[in-house]
């Protein structure tokens, strides 16, 4: 399902104008985006949460001039998915 399947369901369904409907999936996006940047999780009851995971320092190798290559420390957006949102696709 893409945004623009999102949005014509939405639309469909509650009968608001299309470009209302993308516009606030757009913004809701975004505000989830901008408070990730800003070191905030995101957390929406019944759906899940968007955390920000901290992966540690690692050594990896570059196989291609065959060195070893420090990886930094660095924060990852994950998705945690609720409890009920969980349940209803392992049911499916």
């Amino acid at each position: 399902m893409t945004k623009a399947d999102i949005v014509t369901d939405i639309s469909h369904k509650t009968g608001l104008d299309r470009a209302a409907v993308l516009t606030i999936v757009e913004k809701l996006m975004e505000v989830v985006k901008d408070s990730m940047a800003g070191g905030n999780n995101v957390y929406l009851r019944g759906f899940g949460s968007f955390v920000i995971k901290t992966r540690k320092e690692k050594t990896a190798r570059n196989i291609s001039k065959n060195t070893a290559i420090k990886i930094p420390e660095h924060n990852i957006p994950a998705f945690k998915p609720s409890k009920v949102f969980m349940d209803l696709v392992k049911d499916n």
